[in-house]
């Protein structure tokens, strides 16, 4: 009962703190959507409200589709082999960004089908990642007990770096890569980096999708590589965390 009590009381918190961040954000966004389109249909008379409606759905659902205008033609990609390699990683890691999901029915039934499988293959080798990372920090432990006669020193000295290399590795290197590649600020790299890696995945932010913006090919495959060993560490920093609190 304590246990569930300090549950809900930290969602609660949780919640009143972004609602109080969030809140005036979003009604000043909204009062600003609706004074444009105001002026949009006082400026251009022949515009109807109800046809500028079906047309902001459209580009809304087309969007969501990967589909965007560029002047009179459209951009395609995020269903070619490599936006669709990312999209497999994001459904069987479990992250999930909703900016792109199958359209078609048998398209949907298959990403079922694959989850269902994928899923369980992902935790089991993400698994073995972590185990292999643990046997790593933990024969460098003995060497240094081997070698300088160390005994609690060495375990704690190579946890630690193991956590700092984590660190630099997966949270505070990557957001310079997409400064670079996707023009974020170094912020809002952070943010994609842990909102990613611990499977939250919101979808505000997604690499590859800027279609204003030219990839290398080998972008989203070394992000989908960063995005299976980062998770695989930021789970054993998560499995020390739940200790702590147990």
């Amino acid at each position: 009962l304590v246990l569930l009590a300090a549950y809900v009381g930290y969602v609660g918190l949780g919640a009143a703190v972004l609602q109080a961040l969030e809140r005036p954000a979003e009604v000043q966004a909204a009062r600003r959507l609706l004074q444009e389109r105001w002026e949009l249909l006082a400026n251009h008379t022949c515009l109807q409200g109800p046809a500028l409606q079906r047309l902001v759905q459209g580009i809304i659902q087309a969007y969501k589709s990967g589909i965007t205008l560029q002047g009179n033609s459209t951009s395609l990609g995020r269903w070619d082999y490599s936006g669709s390699f990312f999209f497999s990683i994001s459904a069987i890691t479990t992250i999930g960004y909703g900016n792109l999901s199958p359209s078609t029915a048998v398209g949907r039934i298959f990403c079922i089908v694959f989850a269902l499988f994928g899923i369980p293959l992902n935790l089991v080798l993400l698994n073995e990642i972590g185990q292999l990372m643990l046997l790593g920090v933990q024969h460098c432990a003995r060497r240094l007990e081997e070698v300088f006669h160390w005994q609690n020193k060495a375990s704690l000295l190579m946890k630690t770096c193991a956590l700092v290399t984590g660190l630099l590795l997966f949270l505070l290197l990557p957001p310079l890569l997409f400064s670079d590649k996707e023009g974020w600020s170094y912020e809002e790299g952070f943010y994609y980096s842990f909102i990613t890696l611990s499977t939250i995945g919101f979808g505000d932010y997604v690499i590859g999708m800027n279609p204003d913006r030219t990839y290398p090919r080998w972008y989203k495959n070394v992000i989908s590589l960063w995005i299976l060993f980062g998770m695989a560490w930021l789970a054993l920093v998560i499995k020390f965390c739940i200790n702590l609190l147990e």
